[in-house]
């Protein structure tokens, strides 16, 4: 990730002196990075001595987002649509991405702060650094530029963000020492990595293990075992329920395979749409796969909504890993 310069810190702060009051809200169905950059820009603006009201849509369905729900609105009251209110995004740059929650807001001058690859937004309202392991990498340098050292309860947050989207750092290259130093710093303020581990991985209801037995028992295998794919059908969902899902358990098994270099994780979510999740190893980007269906998100974690079921969608999917490994053995 790269260090936040001057400029993107002045162009922050001078929205911030535009407006009054803040709404604040991340992507639905947030995962801890989401939330932590939520709250802890919730948390900055208190410190400059201005109101916000977090929101998001949810549903908050990972076990370790359930104790911050509450701290989250789902619809806005009137009184917040007026010229003083800016929108802050954060962990995303698209207000469909944002879900069902007040079509004003669209009409609300915003400013994003964001890290996937394929965002998009007016450089001159946004911080947008693909680079950076996690959006909360961003909000903590933004924290400590805009007004200082943060509290232990705002470095809690804001180190489980960025162990949420690096899988506790399993996720970073030798390109991460920004990254580690950034953490050290929140643990220096007071974040304490065993609880934190322990938030994310623990606490699990033991249905999702049994889920997770039957995602892996569908599983079948594409391209001489370099891509695996698994689906997890609205029958599956009704039977082992949603509370608690762990799809991370399920990709990291899976990319543990020694051929596999791809997962993708087919939920359906009625009989007209699909969630899929993107995960890949090393130089396979999934977020050219994720852009095809509507979604994005980074070169090796991304996802999308689209319209279709596995039987139409499937198909279409296995086409276009074709392509990138295709292209992946040309090059060898």
């Amino acid at each position: 990730m790269h260090i936040i310069t001057k400029d993107e810190v002045k162009r922050f702060k001078d929205f911030l002196d535009t407006h009054e009051t803040f709404i604040i809200a991340g992507h639905k169905e947030p995962d801890g990075d989401c939330v932590a950059c939520t709250l802890a820009v919730s948390e900055l603006i208190k410190k400059i001595g201005k109101k916000s009201v977090t929101v998001n849509a949810g549903p908050f369905k990972r076990t370790e987002l359930k104790k911050y729900e509450r701290k989250f609105v789902q619809r806005l009251k009137n009184s917040l649509f007026k010229s003083s209110t800016g929108l802050i995004i954060v962990d995303c740059s698209e207000l469909q991405r944002l879900g069902d929650i007040d079509e004003r807001l669209s009409k609300l001058d915003s400013f994003i702060i964001d890290h996937h690859k394929t965002a998009t937004a007016d450089i001159t309202k946004a911080i947008i650094d693909p680079t950076a392991p996690a959006a909360a990498c961003i909000v903590q340098q933004l924290f400590e530029n805009v007004v200082g050292k943060p509290d232990i309860n705002t470095a809690e947050i804001l180190f489980f963000g960025l162990a949420t989207d690096t899988g506790f750092f399993r996720f970073l290259d030798k390109t991460g020492k920004e990254t580690f130093e950034a953490a050290s710093r929140l643990v220096g303020y007071g974040a304490n990595p065993r609880t934190t581990y322990d938030d994310i991985t623990g606490g699990k209801p033991y249905s999702t293990r049994k889920l997770l037995g039957v995602l892996l028992s569908k599983a079948e295998s594409y391209f001489d075992g370099k891509l695996v794919v698994t689906v997890e059908n609205i029958e599956d969902t009704r039977r082992y329920g949603q509370e608690g899902r762990d799809s991370d358990s399920l990709y990291q098994l899976l990319l543990s395979c020694a051929s596999v270099q791809a997962v993708v994780f087919l939920r359906e979510e009625s009989e007209q749409t699909c969630t899929l999740g993107f995960r890949s190893r090393n130089e396979i980007d999934v977020s050219a796969v994720a852009a095809v269906f509507g979604g994005g998100g980074h070169k090796n974690a991304s996802g999308a909504l689209t319209e279709g079921t596995p039987e139409t969608l499937l198909p279409k999917i296995i086409n276009e890993f074709g392509k990138i490994f295709n292209t992946t053995s040309e090059k060898v």
